[in-house]
């Protein structure tokens, strides 16, 4: 029987999308599912969801267990053949408002905070700790096991697991399946969906359109680059950062226009806050979406079991389909996150990047896609750079190197000081305590 263990298993939403897809696979709907977290209230919560879409959908054919809390995370890891994560590590409160509220003492505003900028940093240092005591556990328990991480930030756990652990890890995020679809459908060319050809690649949540081709092999981005520049002139709309891009850099990218504002130096800026209404850019948009969502949980969960009445249908999540292509040995094709073995030329080795890959029996197969156009590699270099010194930072423990990450961070670097930014970062980690505990 094949062992799915999903760690984070109170991300209520999120796993019902992963196992139920996996309910609804043939080859995975006998499976035994391990659900591990900390929260005993979220992991009953999703336990009882995932029950009845097994009785509703798979004619209980799936066995579901719970674990709860640390001491029992190797039975919930033991002989698993995959592993999914989708946790996070000290919440919307306090760890999510600390990341905000500190930084807007020091004049510096953020978007989401998940993935780059001072409250990416501070994410990362408090998740590493947490996700080497998983890669100790599966080494021991399911070695062999293929790790799939949905948690943010991906370039910083994902790169540290496949530096620093044995454990076989890709990285998965959304934004590269629905990002050529979502921008043809925004420019009214809808019509160019079907049969479409395209080529992503770069870093998570920084990923290049580098093409896109229509089923007769035609180039699309003529007309998208016209179409876009005359969108931002005309509009307001929630995608003008990216469009902008495409503008000044040539090409669209993976993630949407909040994450992005906050990526670069180039947004927001205090010296020139009209650029905030300008291009549309919603600052604390990430504490306004946890407070809804925390706000909301109840009807939802009322509005997911329906009564007892849940169903689910197949979704567009890799996972499944990762699963599937492994034990089966079926080929497909994702675009994940892994280490750059010479897949893309003019990044470093070190850095995680996100490239198309093949996945088989034989695993996560990733592809060689050669040199990026040299403005792209240069934006996703900024990134690089603060990635791999908060790994660093987090392998050794040296408090400097957080400082260094923040100082070379493309926002941070261009809104504060040197000594502003020790003293933020000195008062981030006295704030975050015991999430920080490596660095007191």
């Amino acid at each position: 029987m094949i062992k799915i263990a999903f760690l984070g298993a109170g991300s209520t939403v999120f796993v019902r999308n992963v196992i139920g897809d996996c309910m609804c696979t043939p080859v995975l709907c006998e499976s035994e599912i391990a659900l591990y977290d900390i929260d005993p209230t979220r992991l009953k919560e999703s336990q009882i969801i995932l029950e009845a879409i097994n009785k509703n959908v798979n004619k209980g054919r799936a066995t579901v267990k719970t674990y709860l809390g640390v001491d029992n995370r190797k039975e919930a890891l033991r002989n698993a053949d995959f592993v999914v994560n989708a946790i996070q590590v000290g919440g919307y409160d306090p760890c999510t408002i600390t990341d905000f509220e500190i930084p807007k003492k020091y004049g510096l505003r953020q978007t989401i905070a998940d993935t780059m900028g001072i409250g990416g940093i501070m994410r990362a240092l408090r998740t590493i700790p947490v996700m080497a005591d998983f890669a100790r556990d599966m080494e021991e328990v399911c070695p062999d096991t293929l790790f799939l991480n949905y948690t943010n930030p991906m370039a910083m756990l994902t790169g540290y697991m496949q530096r620093y652990s044995k454990i076989q890890t890709v990285g998965l995020c959304h934004s590269v399946q629905v990002c050529s679809e979502g921008l043809l459908k925004k420019l009214g060319m809808e019509d160019k969906l079907e049969g479409r050809k395209e080529l992503i690649a770069g870093i998570n949540h920084m990923g290049w359109l580098l093409e896109l081709r229509d089923k007769n092999g035609n180039d699309l981005y003529p007309e998208i680059r016209k179409r876009a520049a005359e969108k931002n002139a005309n509009e307001k709309h929630d995608d003008m950062v990216r469009f902008e891009y495409i503008r000044n850099f040539g090409y669209y990218c993976t993630e949407s226009s909040e994450h992005n504002a906050e990526y670069n130096p180039l947004f927001i800026k205090a010296r020139y806050p009209e650029m905030i209404e300008k291009y549309n850019i919603p600052l604390d948009e990430y504490p306004r979406r946890c407070i809804n969502q925390i706000a909301n949980w109840e009807s939802e969960k009322s509005r997911i079991l329906d009564n007892g009445n849940i169903t689910h249908e197949r979704s567009h999540e890799y996972a499944s389909y990762i699963m599937e292509a492994v034990v089966t040995g079926n080929p497909y094709k994702i675009g994940g996150n892994v280490l750059n073995t010479g897949l893309i030329d003019n990044l470093p080795r070190e850095a995680c990047v996100e490239v198309p890959c093949l996945i088989d029996n034989r695993g996560i197969n990733p592809c060689h896609v050669g040199q990026l156009p040299i403005q792209c590699a240069a934006m996703n270099m900024t990134n690089i750079n603060t990635q791999l010194l908060t790994i660093e930072a987090a392998v050794t423990r040296d408090r400097s190197y957080i400082y260094q990450a923040a100082m070379l961070d493309p926002h941070t670097a261009a809104e504060l000081n040197m000594e502003d930014i020790r003293n933020m970062c000195d008062e981030l980690i006295t704030a975050h305590g015991d999430y920080m505990k490596d660095f007191q």
